[in-house]
């Protein structure tokens, strides 16, 4: 297995490059859908004010992750303030949040294959789901390596489909100014009633911050370096998506975007309609694309998702199987197994929007306990505080944008989020007394396994074009490497 070790501490660029994998991945193919449906050319701003409620909540978690350095994540934090319980619930909502999310991508993945295959009946596309959901298992079974090394071979074809699409749809607004114009009128809705289901829907496209957490021991001035990282690399995400959706609507109107089940690849048919050939190629490539970047945020997804139930187990407060590793390949291959089953139920009779809410509902849950425990942790751990970790005014505004998500929310998506959090007092109740796997769990939070959870996060997607800019970089100064892999079986 390949151990990972840091050459010197991380930068800024390193940082915000690691905010940037931990964020972005196939969501712009998901979620652009529902910007358009429920607001026309007006979600662009919706876009804009999804990203600066994400900085906010995400720097309420660097606070905690200043003040609990050597043990990150909301499960850690919600411990610390208020005791095992409050862990755990904390540690469930972010499981389940992570596991509904698993589910949105085998239903994206087909609506997008649709597109080349229409005629694909239901026992069909139930078919390809959960094709799709085995090959899953299988390369996180296999191995952290093994997975790796795909997420890296899908990484590297992810970024070709979106830049020849922008350069498609640049081209066509060049060419058809008037026409491209004409999308953004009427700009403003005609009403303002979709507003709340919309930003819960586009902001699900910036969660994932929430598990990227980094000990600030490993990073270089990390009382400046983290706010600034968090804020340089969510703007990096918001223009790349802002960018992504101005062209999509430059190129298609708000109602047939609205009604599209791949947006990316109706948009390069529709900018190429007018050469054949250039269609078929163009459609073949986003389209292409599109499956690729579903299938490695999946991927990646998994990897993130299983850990996250096995750390639970490691505490005592999951089902033991769920830190069962295999003799071989030395992964929690039960875990995978079991999320990767209920996720493909939930996929089969699950819709895109509703499994989307659900998981953005879940996941505020964390985001307000993470908000609320800096206060707690602040009491705990007194230390030195630099002015931006001794402000109250970034948890509190965490907490108010966390609650404004919960509340915006379908009825059902809520009642779903709640009954799910429920089954978890059961659960704890039976598995809470149970002593700590203390090996499994030094291991999981060890210094080598952070750091390659963090050395994998520098791979996906457009953090990996960022990675080869900075290793460029490096090599042109003469300035060290920060990360160096070497093969150990």
């Amino acid at each position: 297995m390949a151990k990972i070790t840091l050459q010197s501490q991380l930068t800024l660029f390193d940082v915000t490059n690691l905010v940037v994998g931990a964020i972005i991945g196939a969501d712009i193919y998901v979620a652009s859908q529902y910007g358009a449906l429920y607001l026309g050319p007006f979600s662009l701003v919706v876009w804009v004010i999804a990203g600066l409620m994400a900085i906010v909540i995400a720097l309420s978690f660097a606070q905690c992750a200043s003040l609990l350095p050597k043990v990150g994540g909301p499960y850690a934090y919600a411990r610390a303030a208020w005791g095992p319980f409050a862990g755990f619930v904390v540690g469930w909502s972010l499981w389940l949040a992570e596991w509904v999310s698993l589910a949105v991508f085998p239903v994206a993945f087909v609506r997008y294959l649709a597109f080349a295959l229409p005629n694909l009946d239901p026992i069909s596309q139930t078919i390809i789901k959960g094709l799709f959901v085995l090959f899953l298992v299988a390369t996180n079974i296999f191995g952290v390596r093994a997975a790796g090394r795909t997420n890296d071979v899908l990484t590297i074809v992810k970024l070709v489909p979106l830049v020849l699409f922008s350069a498609v749809g640049l081209l066509f607004i060049i060419a058809n100014p008037g026409v491209a114009g004409s999308h953004f009128i009427p700009f403003l809705p005609s009403n303002f009633g979709n507003f709340g289901i919309a930003l819960v829907l586009i902001f699900w496209a910036y969660a994932g911050f929430e598990i990227s957490t980094i000990p600030a021991e490993e990073i270089k001035d990390a009382k400046t370096t983290i706010p600034r990282a968090i804020v340089l690399g969510i703007a990096i995400v918001a223009v790349f998506y802002l960018v992504t959706n101005a062209v999509l609507f430059g190129v298609r109107s708000a109602s047939l975007l609205g009604s599209d089940n791949a947006p990316l690849v109706a948009a390069t048919n529709a900018a190429l309609s007018w050469n054949h050939p250039l269609v078929l190629v163009g459609v073949a490539i986003v389209g292409v694309g599109a499956l690729i970047s579903v299938a490695g945020s999946d991927e990646s997804g998994m990897i993130g998702t299983s850990r996250l139930g096995y750390a639970l187990a490691a505490d005592g407060l999951f089902p033991s199987v769920f830190a069962k590793i295999h003799p071989k390949y030395k992964t929690p291959y039960l875990g995978i197994i079991i999320q990767a089953v209920t996720a493909f139920i939930a996929a089969v009779y699950g819709s895109l929007e509703v499994l989307m809410a659900t998981s953005v509902f879940l996941l505020a849950v964390a985001y307000v306990a993470t908000g609320l425990s800096v206060f707690w942790l602040r009491k705990k751990f007194p230390a030195p505080q630099s002015r931006w970790e001794a402000t109250s005014i970034i948890p509190v505004l965490g907490v108010i944008f966390s609650v404004i998500l919960i509340l915006q929310c379908g009825i059902v998506q809520i009642a779903t989020g709640v009954l799910m959090l429920a089954i978890g007092i059961p659960i704890y109740i039976k598995y809470s007394p149970k002593k700590e796997l203390t090996d499994i769990k030094n291991a999981l939070i060890s210094r080598e396994v952070i750091l390659e959870r963090a050395y994998r996060q520098e791979s996906n997607f457009l953090a990996h074009a960022l990675r080869h800019v900075k290793n460029a970089y490096r090599r042109i100064t003469g300035k060290k490497q920060t990360w160096q892999a070497n093969d150990k079986d």
